[in-house]
């Protein structure tokens, strides 16, 4: 027994040796040889789970605590929480910690971490703040860095305002980049390829700041920066690809297909909050619709709108490849299907509704939607719409309805405040511009009552009041200044001469002699010209019905019948040059009682009309006659070989 003994306490020298040295895997084997001795020994056990957690055989400690479950009762609870946790067992881990006998600060350190993963933010802020203000250690910056995210969370996906919670802007977290790069650089075995592979989440965070500012080129340039390093975190390559995708939109759309694939990496959806994967899910159904795949994108955002039915998004994505397909009736019924069951969720699809319904012109149906929506119908931008719609329908009583509606719920919820008055103003103006006058009255009172010094609206509400009732108007003309009061001191000429006139008065020349302006009352009377009567046609017969159809083209009237055929022109310039009709019919020879049929050949005399050597030239060579002659006849050369023949 004593040599066991001793044999016992060396090997535990060798655990606690090896734990020193950060050897777990030969402690083990010394732990093992304990255990062989005493299965039950607590600490043997409880030393053995560490070395397995340290080793990251979470799977392994597991087991073990299971195993040993009645032995070691409540010793081991943080690691069994722990290797839950590691193990993406959210939900035990959070089983575990609540049923902790006892809440010791590294339980609650874990607990932050495990609601964090289960995204209950407020209740993780609470736990964070606890420990901050309870606890006084060297992990103090680590709890306000977890605490600032925990934070900065809640705004993201919750949309909570951001509190001030007193975190310096000197924490680890913020200054994170220059320390990670100097303290690298000091170790002479670390490349330049793993110091940027080290600050790839910090380069990617960057990037996404870029891409909020609108720099979406230098945004893009650090993504793919990143994706180039090839981290070993699926999150952050997955989040990264993603933003990338959000970039190109429909563009770069084979780009887009390749980054698309390094969301679907293995264990990203643990590294992921459940909105980041879901904004992953929406981006690739758009993807799908922007690489016209139709039933793709149908498919997976029926997916997604069976996993978040309250979620309009996903009924966004189907109506827009509904209007790609030139559905649009169709994508009307499917956003009014959704806005009847989600009533809560529907501002935005009736937004969508109403567009489609501009887009085929059924501007009242889109004015019906618009002022269905509680939430924007009293906005002064709705207000705006609404009104200009109404109008372009000419439908004047429905855009005084929608002001009056307005100027209620602002009467009633912000009586006397500047967008109340603002629409008063409004309102009364499109009632004037539109011939309402009587209408206007009460609008202008209320802002004349507001500011009696507005001289403006007092006349305006002078000019209502004459078509009504003119006494009224006469006591109010009492209140407008005097033209004394409203005489201004300025230099007409200088206002007229500045650099921003649009016309200038040319200055009269000088008047001398004769020329000088006659006195008041001397002028010359502008004589008034006379209206010149209507000249009548000449043929005009007052008694006589005028043609109802005279305004019209001859042409188109009933009883035009075209144009009468008449005898053929005589055709002009047919024939020989210069010579008319019946110019040629003269010269030509075979229509002659004297002449034969045909010429006769060149040296022949037989059928010649002239005896044998006299001296008449032949019908071709003959001038044509002085009355049929238009132009000269252009000259022409003799054919070689013939005496009288061309």
């Amino acid at each position: 027994m004593a040599s066991g003994g001793a044999s016992v306490a060396s090997l535990w020298t060798e655990v606690n040796r090896c734990g020193q040295n950060g050897d777990y895997t030969r402690a083990l084997k010394a732990l093992t040889k304990i255990l062989h001795e005493n299965r039950d020994d607590v600490t043997a056990l409880h030393c053995k789970i560490v070395c397995l957690v340290q080793n990251g055989s979470f799977k392994e400690a597991l087991n073990v605590m299971n195993t040993h479950s009645k032995v070691l009762g409540s010793e081991a609870v943080f690691e069994k929480a722990y290797c839950e946790y590691r193990l993406n067992r959210v939900e035990s881990a959070l089983k575990t910690i609540e049923g902790a006998p006892e809440q010791t600060d590294k339980l609650k350190e874990l607990y932050g971490q495990v609601l964090y993963r289960l995204e209950r933010y407020d209740e993780c802020k609470s736990v964070y703040t606890d420990l901050i203000r309870n606890s006084q250690d060297e992990y103090e910056e680590e709890r306000k860095t977890n605490l600032a995210a925990v934070v900065a969370a809640m705004s993201q996906w919750e949309k909570a305002p951001l509190d001030d919670l007193g975190l310096p802007e000197s924490t680890y977290e913020l200054c994170q980049f220059l320390l990670c790069r100097v303290s690298l650089a000091d170790d002479s075995d670390v490349t330049e390829e793993d110091i940027e592979s080290e600050l790839a989440v910090i380069h990617s965070q960057m990037a996404y700041v870029m891409q909020l500012q609108g720099r979406t080129d230098e945004a893009l340039q650090l993504y793919n920066q990143v994706i180039k390093l090839k981290p070993s975190d699926v999150g952050l390559l997955a989040v990264t690809a993603n933003n990338i995708i959000t970039i190109n939109k429909d563009q770069n759309v084979f780009d887009s297909k390749k980054k698309v694939k390094l969301t679907n990496a293995e264990g990203v959806e643990y590294k992921l909050a459940k909105k980041q994967l879901q904004a992953i899910d929406f981006n690739k159904a758009l993807l799908a619709m922007y690489t016209n795949q139709a039933d793709q994108c149908r498919k997976l955002s029926s997916s997604l709108q069976s996993q978040n039915p309250g979620h309009p998004r996903p009924v966004l994505i189907q109506v827009a490849q509904l209007c790609r397909e030139k559905q649009h009736s169709r994508a009307i019924e499917l956003l009014q299907q959704f806005s009847d069951q989600h009533p809560e969720s529907a501002s935005g699809i009736k937004l969508t509704m109403a567009q489609l319904y501009l887009v085929q012109g059924h501007v009242t149906k889109a004015c019906d939607v618009l002022r269905s929506i509680e939430e924007f119908k009293h906005k002064s931008g709705m207000v705006s719409a609404l009104v200009t719609m109404y109008s372009h329908e000419e439908d004047i009583d429905g855009a005084i309805d929608v002001f009056k509606q307005a100027i209620e719920h602002y009467q009633s919820e912000q009586p006397g405040s500047a967008a109340h008055l603002a629409l008063v103003r409004e309102a009364a103006n499109f009632k004037l511009k539109y011939g309402r006058k009587k209408e206007a009255i009460s609008d202008l009172e209320q802002l004349w009552k507001q500011n009696t010094n507005d001289i403006h609206t007092l006349a305006q509400l002078i000019s209502a009041y004459s078509l009504v009732d003119t006494d009224k108007a006469k006591s109010l003309s009492k209140h407008l200044p005097s033209a004394d009061t409203m005489s201004f001191n300025v230099d007409v000429d200088e206002l007229e001469n500045s650099h921003g006139a649009t016309y200038v008065r040319k200055k009269a020349a000088k008047v001398t002699g004769e020329n000088l302006p006659k006195e008041q009352g001397q002028g010359e009377i502008k004589k008034k010209k006379k209206k010149k009567k209507g000249k009548l046609p000449k043929n005009y017969d007052p008694k006589a019905t005028p043609d109802p159809e005279r305004w019209l083209p001859m042409r188109e009237r009933t009883y035009y019948r075209g144009k009468k055929k008449g005898k053929k022109k005589e055709q002009i310039g047919k024939g020989t040059q210069g010579a008319t009709a019946g110019a040629s019919a003269e010269l030509d020879a075979s229509k002659t009682a004297s002449s034969p049929p045909t010429s006769p050949r060149p040296g022949s005399a037989s059928g010649s009309s002239a005896a044998p050597g006299s001296n008449v030239v032949p019908p071709r060579q003959q001038k044509p006659a002085a009355s049929g002659a238009t132009r000269k006849k252009a000259p022409q050369k003799k054919k070689k070989g013939g005496k009288g023949g061309w």
